[in-house]
C-alpha cells in the first residue's frame, strides 16, 4: 500500500491520501482523543501518536494536525498507523454515519431567507467545498442573519493562518457576487 502526502496551507496540518475511500459520505472532524476513540478506530489510533491534536476524514483523504514535533519525526508514525489500519480491514468509523458530521443540524436563518440560503448552499457545495477539500478541509454552512453568512471550517482549514483571507477575500467575494444580499462572511466554531 502506497500512501501519498500533500502539504496544506496550514503548516500544522498534513494531508494523507491512502489511495482508498476513507468516508463514503460526509466528513468527520475529531479535535480530541476521547471523541475519536468512541467514533473511529482509525482516528483513535492516530490520536495515540504523541503530538497529534486533530484528525479529519474526507472522501479519499485524511488530514492530521499536530502541535509540537516536526513532521520529520511524526510523519512515519502516522503513515504506519494508517497503513496498519487499512491492512487490518477494520472499519474507519465505528458506526455507519460519521458521528462528527453536522448534517444540517444547528443551522439558523429566517424562513423568509430560505431561497437565498439555498443559493448560498449551492454555491458552497459546487464552487467552494471542492477547492477546500483539495487543501484537506471542509467548510459547512451554519447560518444567515442580517446579511452575514456564518460558516464552520474543519480539517486543515480550522486554525489555518490563511483561513481569514480565504473567508474574506475568496468566499465572501464569491457570495457577494452571486447573492447581493450577502454583506459579509464570518467563521463560527
Amino acid at each position: 500500500m502506497f500512501i501519498q502526502t500533500e502539504s496544506t496551507p496550514n503548516p500544522a496540518t498534513l494531508k494523507f491520501l491512502p489511495g482508498k475511500e476513507v468516508l463514503r459520505e460526509g466528513t468527520a472532524d475529531f479535535r480530541n482523543a476521547e471523541a475519536a476513540a468512541e467514533a473511529s478506530p482509525l482516528a483513535g489510533r492516530l490520536f495515540e501518536i504523541p503530538g497529534v491534536t486533530g484528525v479529519f476524514f474526507g472522501y479519499d483523504f485524511i488530514t492530521v494536525t499536530k502541535d509540537g514535533p516536526d513532521w520529520q519525526h511524526l510523519k512515519p508514525a502516522i503513515l504506519g498507523a494508517i497503513m496498519e489500519h487499512f491492512m487490518s480491514g477494520a472499519p474507519v468509523m465505528a458506526s455507519v454515519a460519521p458521528a462528527s458530521e453536522a448534517g444540517g443540524t444547528g443551522e439558523f436563518y429566517d424562513k423568509a431567507d430560505e431561497e437565498l440560503v439555498l443559493t448560498i448552499k449551492e454555491l458552497l457545495d459546487t464552487r467552494v467545498r471542492p477547492a477546500v477539500a483539495q487543501d484537506g478541509g471542509d467548510i459547512t454552512f451554519r447560518g444567515f442573519e442580517n446579511g452575514t453568512v456564518f460558516l464552520h471550517m474543519k480539517g486543515a482549514c480550522a486554525g489555518c493562518p490563511s483561513s481569514t483571507a480565504t473567508l474574506k477575500h475568496g468566499i465572501q467575494n464569491l457570495l457577494r457576487h452571486f447573492v447581493p444580499e450577502v454583506q459579509q462572511v464570518e467563521q463560527v466554531a
